[in-house]
């Protein structure tokens, strides 16, 4: 696992890099690039991936989306979003993106990792193993009561990793997906 610090001016374009190398190194020519951004705006901690579904829409990136501010995808239709992307696009390479808490050390770092990842661990929800890649936000820090930690995490913290993240990715997709088509879901 990569991490980074968003408040490092270059970490936008060393996560982008790193970003573009896993790509290059795992995704077959033929598959497309789905990227399913994971959280609600109904706390502050969890929007992380839809601002950064939001951020990417804006940017016109040239894949395919799931998870924005207007339409997020979340604990409760997980599932029914994954089996979407399954119908939709069965040989998708699938770069999954979520909050998470961590160690206080960590806050505001952004952590890349091959494989994919368990959206809600930190709060004891139970749902699949997501993502080809993986890309989360550290947040705030992991305790006791992290659904409160999420509920009062500072938005700054928040706005800064998906602007991060986002400016990364774009950087990414552009080292390796230029003339491809756009679709947005």
């Amino acid at each position: 696992m990569n991490y980074y610090n968003a408040k490092e001016i270059n970490a936008p374009f060393l996560f982008g890099q790193d970003l573009a190398e896993l790509i290059l190194s795992n995704k077959k020519d033929s598959q497309p690039i789905v990227i399913l951004c994971i959280g609600t705006d109904r706390a502050t901690g969890d929007c992380l991936g839809p601002l950064i579904g939001t951020n990417l829409l804006l940017n016109h990136v040239q894949v395919t989306i799931y998870g924005t501010l207007i339409e997020p995808v979340h604990a409760v239709n997980l599932t029914m979003i994954l089996d979407q992307i399954k119908h939709t696009h069965p040989d998708a390479f699938l770069i999954a993106i979520d909050a998470c808490l961590g160690t206080k050390e960590h806050i505001g770092y952004i952590t890349l990792e091959q494989g994919g990842l368990y959206p809600g661990e930190s709060i004891n929800k139970e749902l699949p193993c997501v993502g080809d890649i993986a890309i989360t936000g550290i947040v705030n820090r992991a305790m006791k009561s992290n659904f409160l930690i999420l509920q009062s995490t500072r938005l700054h913290i928040v706005m800064n990793l998906a602007n991060a993240i986002s400016s990364g990715i774009c950087f990414a997709l552009k080292e390796t997906m230029i003339g491809k088509e756009l679709s947005i879901i």
